[in-house]
């Protein structure tokens, strides 16, 4: 699996850093990608957060959103492909500051 990214040079919504998309090179998945991930910098300052694919739809006029990663069993499960991505987008930014220096 690769972790691609696209920076979100206009900077807006604020504090959007950059989308991310999973492209699978192995098994059944391979050849196709997931979007809908995004980076974020965190409201109330130190460190980042990625939100994960949804659908939004409309409850009396509320709007809810669906997940569409959802874990099986274990409520953490998210947090293992969260961190990765994490990784992957300060790798880079690092190579972003890198190219531009």
């Amino acid at each position: 699996m690769t972790i691609k990214f696209v920076a979100n040079d206009k900077g807006v919504p604020p504090g959007k850093l950059a989308d991310a998309e999973l492209y699978f090179s192995e098994g059944p998945l391979e050849g196709l990608r997931l979007i809908g991930f995004a980076v974020w910098e965190r409201k109330t300052g130190g460190g980042r957060n990625v939100t994960f694919p949804s659908r939004q739809y409309s409850v009396n006029g509320e709007r809810r959103s669906f997940a569409l990663l959802r874990p099986i069993n274990d409520s953490t499960a998210q947090n293992r492909i969260r961190d990765v991505i994490l990784q992957a987008y300060e790798e880079f930014a690092a190579a972003q500051m890198e190219a531009t220096a």
